[in-house]
Formats: structure tokens, C-alpha cells, sequence
């Protein structure tokens, strides 16, 4: 008698744990299902765009027309950045078929992953800068990160070269 209930029980103990496995397994399907199916479906242009405008295979010419310095871990304009900004934008606008180059460095303070995020964090704020000045985004030309030793300083390497070229 007690055999018979024991047998019952696991039976449906058995079709209670299929069922919870079947739809455990459904939900994480449809999870997949759905990331495939959004990162399929995004417009190309969003999903490639970005890397292809942001950075360019530019060789520098000459010397940097302003270095911009800052600080530590730092990817904000400094406040004494508005005189280097409005030499490039005077030099941009004599120049008018010239394009502006930046270049973001970083010191080696920190993981890799970081310091290239922060060189093009402040490559960022200046060209930020330099469209809030007027000058078309399209002229502002950003190379990828660098690192640089900057010396003995390591403050010289935390900087973005601006050059008009």
C-alpha cells in the first residue's frame, strides 16, 4: 500500500520537475531569442557609424598648434583650456579647407582599458569644445588613443596635441 503511494508520488514528482526544466529552458530561450534578435535588427548604421566617424588613420604633420593638459583621471575641459580653444578656432578659421587633428594621450598610470577610455574621454571635451565654437564637426578629426611617457612628468603625457592641418 505504501509502495503504491511512493511509486505515485515520484511519478508526479517526476512530471513536476520536467515541467519547471521545460519552462526554465523557455525563458532563457526567449532571453537569447530576444538579444540575437535586437542586435540583428539594429540599423547598421548605428551600429557602425560610430566607430568609423569617431576615430581616423590620419598621419600627424608638424608640431601640435596647442597642448592641452589634464588632470589625473580627469576628462573635463580645465579652465585654462578656453585660451588654447579659441587659438585653434582662430587658426580654423583662417584656414578654412584645413581640418583639426586631436590627439589624446594618457600617462601609464592605471589599466590600459581605462587610459584609453580617458585619452578619448578628453579628445572628446575638445572637440566638444571646438564644435561649441562654431566650427562644424566634420572638420574635427580624432585619432585613436596613444601612450605616451610624457618624460620624467608623467603630467606632459596626460594631454590632447591639437594640430591644423
Amino acid at each position: 500500500m505504501f509502495d503504491q503511494e511512493d511509486g505515485e508520488l515520484n511519478v508526479v514528482m517526476g512530471v513536476l520537475f520536467g515541467i519547471i526544466a521545460l519552462v526554465i529552458a523557455f525563458v532563457i530561450g526567449l532571453g537569447v531569442y530576444k538579444t540575437r534578435s535586437a542586435a540583428h535588427h539594429a540599423p547598421v548604421a548605428a551600429v557602425v557609424a560610430p566607430a568609423a566617424a569617431e576615430f581616423v588613420e590620419i598621419a600627424e604633420v608638424g608640431e601640435p598648434l596647442v597642448k592641452i593638459y589634464f588632470d589625473l583621471g580627469q576628462t573635463g575641459l580645465p579652465a585654462d583650456a578656453s585660451a588654447s580653444i579659441a587659438t585653434v578656432v582662430a587658426a580654423l578659421r583662417a584656414e578654412p579647407a584645413k581640418h583639426v587633428l586631436l590627439s589624446g594621450f594618457h600617462d601609464e598610470t592605471g589599466g590600459a582599458a581605462v587610459n584609453a577610455e580617458v585619452a578619448k574621454g578628453r579628445a572628446q571635451s575638445v572637440r566638444k569644445a571646438l564644435v561649441d565654437a562654431g566650427i562644424p564637426a566634420e572638420r574635427v578629426l580624432m585619432r585613436r588613443p596613444a601612450v605616451t611617457l610624457g618624460g620624467a612628468d608623467a603630467a606632459e603625457a596626460r594631454r590632447v596635441e591639437v594640430r591644423v592641418q
